[in-house]
């Protein structure tokens, strides 16, 4: 299996690709990785070093990919945090290069635009971009609740509100949505859940809500989700796959009160995860 993941990277801890590439390369994967930014550590810190890469850079690390004349073989694209629409432009034309290459090749968005609690915290034009441009050229989306009311235009409180907001989104292009850190009326106070859908079929994950807020978890469930789609091509599958590692990683992290997610020490999660959870359709 061949990803090619063009995301941020960071020196020191794990958002990104500093948080995408290892999991998957555990699992077997191939990962060519395009960095859109080389940084110290990740922003929540409040102070960093490094810069930002420009479009052009991008294009010019795909083309040189493309000479190599492996495309052919790519099985995806994944991306991620978007610095600006210009980056997401070269992102698209990326996929395009690619699915040129190969038609069965699939693109898996994480739409970052923002969080609960948090709000917007990307550059203004970026939202539009992921609703009116990112999104409606993938075949996998993976947005968190916040992240699904935005693209969708829907509040979302209930199961049924959720639902309805994904289906709103498939219309528009992704066959395949996953959405994270969703809490609903009926989500226990001490849960958090993941919700898939494709080809009409809903699945619904419950997690325990664990004490830790932290940079790079929805890097990694984006990565492992699509891992999982593409190696077993069954959403219930990968989203209980992706959920089971995701809670087992985070309870470690939680456990060592780390302020970055321990995603080496943690590895054996992806591989067998300490507990199994199992999606139910809802």
């Amino acid at each position: 299996m061949n990803i090619l993941s063009i995301q941020s990277w960071v020196a020191y801890g794990h958002v990104g690709n500093a948080s995408a590439v290892f999991p998957l390369q555990r699992l077997g994967a191939e990962v060519w990785a395009v960095n859109t930014v080389q940084f110290s550590n990740h922003t929540g810190y409040g102070t960093w070093r490094g810069q930002v890469f420009g479009a052009e850079l991008i294009r010019d690390l795909v083309a040189g990919i493309a000479e190599r004349g492996v495309l052919g073989s790519c099985d995806a694209v994944l991306s991620g945090y978007m610095g600006e629409a210009a980056i997401g432009e070269a992102i698209l034309e990326a996929v395009a290069t690619v699915r040129a290459a190969n038609p069965k090749a699939l693109y898996c968005c994480d739409p970052v635009i923002g969080d609960t609690g948090r709000g917007v915290f990307v550059r203004l034009g970026i939202p539009e971009f992921m609703r009116d441009r990112a999104v409606p050229l993938a075949d996998i989306i993976t947005p968190n609740q916040f992240e699904l009311e935005q693209l969708s235009g829907r509040t979302v409180t209930t199961i049924a509100d959720a639902k309805a907001a994904v289906v709103a989104l498939q219309a528009r292009g992704p066959g395949c949505v996953l959405v994270t850190s969703l809490r609903v009326e009926d989500t226990p106070a001490d849960s958090i859940e993941m919700l898939a859908a494709e080809k009409g079929h809903f699945w619904r994950v419950r997690t325990p809500l664990l004490p830790i807020s932290i940079n790079g978890a929805g890097d990694a469930i984006a990565a492992l989700f699509l891992f999982h789609r593409l190696r077993w091509g069954d959403a219930r599958v990968a989203v209980s796959s992706a959920a089971s590692s995701i809670h087992g990683l985070l309870s470690r992290t939680a456990e060592a009160g780390s302020r970055e997610i321990l995603t080496v020490a943690a590895q054996d999660e992806f591989i067998r995860p300490s507990q199994t959870f199992v999606a139910e359709p809802c």
